[in-house]
């Protein structure tokens, strides 16, 4: 039987929605403030979850504090009270929605992660306005 468990973070981190490709007006069209030159921050809530079978010998699926440590180390410590499109590799040539900041979120955590639990990540860019990947 497999049950989720689920750990929940945050980061505040800065970034600006930008296509260098399109004009300003085009940008301010499609973005709004948030293509503000000067940038613009939220405080993302961040909650990773890890789908799999009941170890019996522990009674976990994954130590949460495993988890925790995992998250901080290789998210939390990159992303937070950062410019992301600045101050990080991951959105240098990619626009940091929050569409592709969770997309890149999972991928660094799938590499640390054992395939043989199923990963979701959901990221709250606001109170009203979260991703998740994968969608399912």
């Amino acid at each position: 039987m497999k049950i989720s468990v689920s750990r929940q973070e945050h980061f505040n981190a800065a970034h600006r929605l930008y296509n260098p490709e399109w004009s300003m007006e085009k940008n301010d069209l499609v973005f709004g403030k948030c293509n503000n030159p000067n940038f613009h921050g939220h405080n993302y809530q961040l909650i990773v979850t890890l789908i799999g079978e009941t170890d019996p010998t522990t009674g976990y699926v994954f130590d949460l504090k495993l988890l925790s440590d995992i998250i901080n180390e290789n998210i939390i410590k990159q992303f937070d009270h950062k410019n992301l499109n600045l101050d990080t590799a991951y959105f240098k040539d990619l626009n940091p929605t929050a569409e592709n900041i969770v997309v890149v979120i999972w991928r660094i955590l799938r590499q640390l992660i054992d395939s043989k639990f199923e990963l979701k990540v959901k990221l709250y860019e606001t109170e009203r306005n979260f991703v998740e990947y994968p969608a399912h």
